[in-house]
């Protein structure tokens, strides 16, 4: 397993749209392991392949607490197919945005379809935690950012001081 480099903001690549992955092989087994190995070490809950420069509808996660026993998931091509009116809050951060953090709004309850590791197609019915989670990580692959939810003038602080930050260190 390798840990690798996350994109941060304000890299383009972000924003592209990640590609449906055809075949699930030992390829992509490993793609979930590097991706679980990343997000543990950064740490975060939550990771798109796009996170790693990987333009393909993946994505690891795990919700467990620290000192609890790990329960790593991986999701291969998800899609919302439900999501429910009722809505919840939650302040989100992002390892491509790192340190920065956000009240977004977002539905309450999803429910996804998604491939397992075997190929395997599967729904869960998520909410709290893992809800929010599942919809920050589909954003990502469909190049959306959760600082898209916040207001504008936010939004341009944000990506002033990344694109700031992303200059000096390029010097």
């Amino acid at each position: 397993m390798t840990i690798k480099p996350l994109i941060i903001l304000p890299d383009p690549v972000l924003r592209q749209l990640s590609k449906p992955i055809e075949r699930v092989d030992s390829d992509l087994q490993r793609l979930a392991d590097d991706m679980l190995e990343t997000m543990y070490d950064a740490p975060g809950i939550g990771l798109a392949a796009i996170q790693i420069g990987v333009p393909r509808r993946m994505l690891v996660i795990d919700i467990s607490r620290e000192g609890e026993e790990k329960q790593p998931q991986v999701f291969i091509n998800p899609e919302i197919v439900k999501s429910s009116d009722e809505r919840s809050v939650y302040e989100e951060g992002c390892l491509s945005i790192p340190d920065y953090y956000a009240e977004v709004e977002r539905p309450a309850v999803v429910s996804v379809k998604y491939l397992d590791l075997n190929g395997k197609e599967q729904t869960v019915e998520a909410d709290g935690l893992l809800a929010t989670c599942l919809q920050h990580e589909i954003d990502h692959l469909n190049g959306v950012l959760f600082i898209d939810y916040i207001s504008r003038l936010k939004r341009e602080m944000v990506i002033k001081k990344f694109t700031k930050a992303a200059k000096s260190k390029a010097l």
